[in-house]
């Protein structure tokens, strides 16, 4: 059976785990977690107010496992219960008021699209999985540097300089890290389930 189809229809990972209503519940709770954990491994960068986090590969592993409607309503929840006051944005902040909240609300869209594409076979080759990932990140800075731009008082090409440069290249480990990850799981998974 093709890892990609099950019944006729596409699979992400998170399809793979048994169950239906309280499955979806714990994956976009745990997706959520993951992502309020991995922002508090949170490094301050010279000369921006937007630090770098691993929240961002987070939320783009979030959105490739769990499929749009999971991994976009798993960001969403991150989202409102970080802006309601729960402390699990970087450094253990809360609330939309901060220069790099506007990344947290891309995260929400990028998850969407990250997981639609995986739905449709975007993280089962390294190629394919580099690309969803550029396109998420595309969305993540689409969000945070306007953000970014009105609560810092940037121009463009200062907020762009102060929230995108220099994250180029940790973005770019994060996706190498990804393009190997992804496509290894649903190879083992391929293999299990052949062998099954």
């Amino acid at each position: 059976m093709s890892s990609q189809s099950f019944a006729g229809r596409r699979l992400v990972l998170a399809d793979l785990v048994p169950g239906t209503l309280v499955r979806d519940a714990a994956l976009v709770a745990g997706g959520a977690g993951l992502t309020g954990l991995a922002a508090q491994i949170a490094i301050p960068v010279p000369g921006t107010p937007v630090p770098m986090t691993l929240q961002t590969f987070a939320a783009l592993l979030v959105g490739a496992s769990l499929g749009w409607r999971r991994g976009g309503t798993a960001m969403l929840v991150y989202l409102l219960v970080g802006a309601l006051g729960v402390p699990w944005f970087q450094h253990g902040t809360s609330g939309l008021s901060g220069a790099s909240a506007g990344y947290v609300v891309g995260f929400v869209f990028a998850g969407a699209l990250v997981g639609a594409l995986a739905g449709r076979g975007g993280d089962r080759t390294p190629l394919k999985t580099a690309g969803t990932m550029v396109l998420g990140n595309v969305i993540i800075y689409a969000f945070g540097v306007p953000w970014l731009m009105a609560a810092a008082g940037f121009d463009f090409s200062t907020a762009f300089a102060k929230g995108v440069t220099p994250f180029l290249i940790g973005d770019a480990v994060k996706l190498v890290v990804a393009a190997g990850l992804l496509p290894a799981v649903w190879a083992v998974v391929t293999k299990f389930r052949k062998d099954a």
